[in-house]
């Protein structure tokens, strides 16, 4: 393609090694001269940020300077894509993105709609049921009291805006429930089955394009270790149901499933970003972030990529030393 330079920033950047790897490795393969940029509390302390080309610290994403900090550096350093990491910083961004866009940076997060349905557990299970997406059984609770009558036990506990596994637990009975909580909390439907992530992107017209599932096969701190793409119809009908019912969802998402004994494949998490299990599906062929450098260069002009099912993903750890 040998396009003008281009300068990606990863947000909130902590371990995403290669994330950041898989962007360098799509801009190779379309004969671009990427710069990779990260930043995050404590940039010395993030293996990401020592992989980029370079590294800057910024407040926590709910202080109120926090797009601003982001949109000064984007201004300074010409970037033209932000890349965010967590959930936490979605929103923000999101109602963000116009003045990014205006300063020629396009920032990689769905609408603010789409956001504030994700971000609630209980709201996405109510929008994805209302669009006959199978989710499991779901209620809001400030005590045991509030759990129906007829609720089935045991159930999973967790915070209705949380992420990577915090705060989840499995209770036996109402009485098994803490008195108190320090913030929101729902009660779900237990399902038992083989767990799967669903790597999707959604173009910007809303048209699902894509569709990328993988077996979970091990799972560490709420992030796949272990993984196998397949292929399957059922999932790849969920998939478009899904995209169907979030309004303003663009680029790249996943959401994760149980295919229940019982009940059949139900949805019971959505995360509209980069995933930790991207790396999976962008080796099997999803080739995602070689689908955004794209845009920034021929945005009407892509080949949809073919991907592989059986791929294996053995996640490892790895070291990177300060001297």
């Amino acid at each position: 393609m040998n396009s003008k330079p281009l300068s990606v920033l990863f947000t909130s950047a902590g371990r995403r090694v290669e994330l950041i790897k898989c962007f360098v490795a799509a801009g190779q393969r379309l004969g671009l001269t990427l710069s990779t940029h990260a930043c995050d509390l404590n940039p010395g302390m993030s293996s990401a940020c020592q992989v980029a080309s370079q590294a800057f610290a910024v407040p926590r994403c709910d202080h109120p300077d926090y797009t601003a900090v982001l949109l000064d550096y984007c201004i300074r350093h010409d970037i033209d894509l932000l890349i965010p990491t967590i959930d936490t910083e979605l929103y923000p961004l999101a109602l963000a993105r116009e003045s990014f866009l205006a300063a020629g940076t396009k920032v990689h997060v769905g609408g603010p709609s789409t956001i504030e349905i994700v971000r609630h557990k209980a709201r996405t299970m109510e929008v994805l049921q209302s669009h006959g997406v199978p989710v499991p059984r779901t209620v809001c609770f400030d005590s045991a009291a509030d759990i129906p009558a007829d609720w089935e036990w045991p159930t999973m506990i967790k915070p209705s805006a949380g992420s990577a596994s915090r705060g989840i637990q499995i209770v036996d009975n109402a009485a098994a429930i803490p008195a108190s909580f320090h913030e929101p909390m729902i009660a779900q439907q237990l399902l038992k089955g083989d767990e799967y992530t669903v790597n999707i992107f959604i173009d910007a017209q809303g048209e699902l394009q894509t569709v990328v599932p993988h077996r979970r096969l091990s799972v560490r701190a709420g992030e796949v270790e272990k993984g196998m793409t397949v292929r399957r119809a059922d999932i790849d009908d969920i998939a478009a149901k899904l995209a169907g019912a979030l309004p303003d969802a663009e680029g790249v998402l996943c959401f994760q499933l149980i295919d229940d004994l019982d009940h059949g494949p139900n949805v019971f998490e959505i995360n509209a970003r980069f995933g930790g299990g991207y790396l999976l599906a962008d080796r099997a062929g999803g080739r995602f972030a070689e689908r955004l450098l794209h845009q920034l260069c021929k945005p009407s002009d892509w080949a949809e990529s073919q991907w592989k099912e059986g791929v294996t993903m053995l996640r490892y750890d790895a070291a990177i030393f300060l001297d």
